[in-house]
């Protein structure tokens, strides 16, 4: 091919490219890379068999601005999603604690239940937990190993499959918020039962204080955050139900755009929890001290940026806000 056809064949898009690296307006990274990958391949092509013309200057140039504007699009990127963290999601986690307040509530009297249920109720343990998870918990609790369930599977495998299903839940949890709040309640109701039936049975036999002290070392994270999808789903039905002030449609809206980052923002609670239980709950012969550390640092994560943290930076943003508008009225 000779140059005269390549430039024929290639002028418009290189125009194209060069009109919207001129326009500075911002692009997004798929587009950048899109139009990087086809510059360096023009680029490529240009320098093996026009290596003496002045197109490979141009391309060069041409590829140069895009590597720049794809470099500092990524730095955007990367800032954006350490403030989904470090600001939205907790101002989220602020804005809607009442929700979280009653998802909470409902496990608890679930789980309360559950226990009291079981208490009086000798079949009912099977009929939540099942014929066969319960008698493998017994065999091991025979064996002297209660927790050998947790032992059993490779833990990068475990790991996978816990986080992947932990995950699964809590999009249950916050979409059945679609059937009025209710099936977002029924989700958080029924995993309370089990939970409730889930203790009685290792306070049957005699093995309460080990199973908590061994099970919530990942369950302390794990729980929290399947209650706080429970309240995002809370919160998708309520938005439609009780709109107030907005429009049903606005406020449904937004209901589902708040709940759906929340949602999001707890995938690496699920990750971390799925690591604990995989990698960690295990060793059941770790000493109890280091148990007890475990246990204290989940407890205080979830404390500090659930409860705390969500507060204090709902204060200081509105703090700011307030020092801005009376600078603001100051100067006028």
């Amino acid at each position: 091919m000779t140059e005269a056809t390549f430039i024929k064949r290639n002028r418009s898009f290189w125009k194209e490219a060069e009109e919207m690296l001129n326009s500075n307006r911002e692009m997004d990274v798929e587009t950048l890379s899109t139009l990087y990958i086809r510059l360096t391949d023009d680029l490529s092509w240009a320098r093996t068999y026009y290596a003496e013309s002045t197109l490979c200057g141009f391309l060069n140039n041409l590829v140069s601005r895009t590597h720049q504007q794809l470099y500092r699009s990524r730095q955007h990127n990367t800032a954006r999603l350490i403030r989904f963290w470090k600001r939205d999601v907790p101002l989220l986690f602020f804005r809607y604690r009442a929700y979280f307040a009653l998802s909470l509530l409902i496990t608890a009297l679930a789980t309360g239940i559950g226990w009291l249920s079981a208490a009086n109720d000798d079949g009912f343990v099977r009929l939540i937990l099942g014929d066969a998870y319960v008698n493998m918990t017994l065999e091991n609790i025979e064996n002297n190993d209660p927790m050998a369930v947790y032992k059993k599977m490779n833990e990068t495998d475990m790991f996978l499959g816990i986080t992947i299903n932990n995950i699964r839940v809590s999009l249950f949890a916050f979409v059945f918020g679609l059937f009025f709040s209710v099936g977002s309640a029924y989700i958080l109701f029924s995993n309370g039962i089990m939970l409730g039936a889930f203790h009685y049975l290792f306070y049957a036999a005699d093995m309460l204080v080990p199973a908590l002290r061994t099970i919530w070392i990942h369950g302390i994270i794990e729980i929290s955050a399947i209650i706080i999808a429970g309240g995002a789903g809370l919160l998708l039905g309520s938005g439609f139900l009780f709109p107030g002030s907005h429009t049903r449609l606005h406020s449904f809206k937004r209901a589902v755009r708040d709940g759906m980052k929340i949602t999001i923002g707890l995938i690496p609670f699920f990750i971390i929890a799925g690591f604990l239980e995989s990698f960690v709950t295990r060793h059941t012969e770790m000493p109890p001290a280091l148990n007890a550390v475990i246990l204290a640092l989940s407890a205080a994560f979830i404390f500090y940026y659930v409860y705390y943290y969500p507060g204090y930076v709902h204060k200081h943003l509105t703090r700011r806000s307030h020092g801005t508008n009376n600078t603001t009225a100051k100067g006028a």
